[in-house]
């Protein structure tokens, strides 16, 4: 840690979820996955997705530009969810009114 109001290295928060980790694993009966801190960034925006939230605000969430990257980066997690939102459909034909 640096003195108060000091500059930190670029690497001190890349770094921290991998140092956060092993240090919980050391005495963890059930040990974490090593993640690196741009995967909290995936796994924020395919949560997001997955919730219902419109690609354009995880795209300005991430700071795309333009939402079209957000939809070739998480293609996979957007057709997951049409295929569930198809179950649920078809189930719900199913199913007396």
């Amino acid at each position: 840690m640096t003195a108060w109001g000091g500059p930190i290295y670029p690497t001190t928060v890349t770094n921290l979820p991998r140092k956060l980790i092993e240090d919980h694993n050391k005495e963890a009966a059930e040990k974490l996955p090593i993640i690196r801190l741009h995967d909290l960034r995936h796994l924020h925006a395919m949560m997001l997705l997955l919730a219902g939230v419109p690609v354009h605000v995880v795209a300005a969430r991430l700071g795309h530009a333009d939402p079209a990257i957000t939809l070739r980066v998480y293609a996979h997690v957007i057709r997951s969810a049409e295929t569930a939102a198809a179950d649920i459909f078809a189930k719900s034909l199913e199913e007396p009114c």
